[in-house]
């Protein structure tokens, strides 16, 4: 795991949120970052190369294929995680209001 990862992990891993976290599942042809498989939620970190066009359109392509199996992707820059975890820890509760 990244650092950003290790840190997104250690505030979701004991069920913090009131919900259980697996990481680095397999779905299909993918490993996703960290799946909460009962309420079909999928967040991935990003890191830097995530920026260069084709990585971002290879990830489009691959948040669809997740989004047409019935799940919802939400995505967080390593920045983000390392810079204000409140605020994604706060993203990540409003999708289960």
């Amino acid at each position: 795991m990244t650092l950003a990862e290790s840190v997104l992990w250690e505030e979701i891993r004991f069920g913090y949120l009131g919900h259980k976290f697996l990481r680095q599942h397999i779905i299909g042809d993918y490993i996703v970052d960290f799946l909460c498989r009962d309420d079909g939620l999928i967040i991935e970190v990003d890191g830097a190369y995530h920026s260069e066009r084709s990585q971002q359109e290879s990830d489009e392509e691959r948040a669809a294929w997740l989004e047409s199996q019935g799940y919802s992707v939400i995505r967080f820059s390593n920045e983000e995680i390392l810079h204000d975890i409140e605020s994604v820890l706060k993203e990540i509760e409003k999708f289960f209001e």
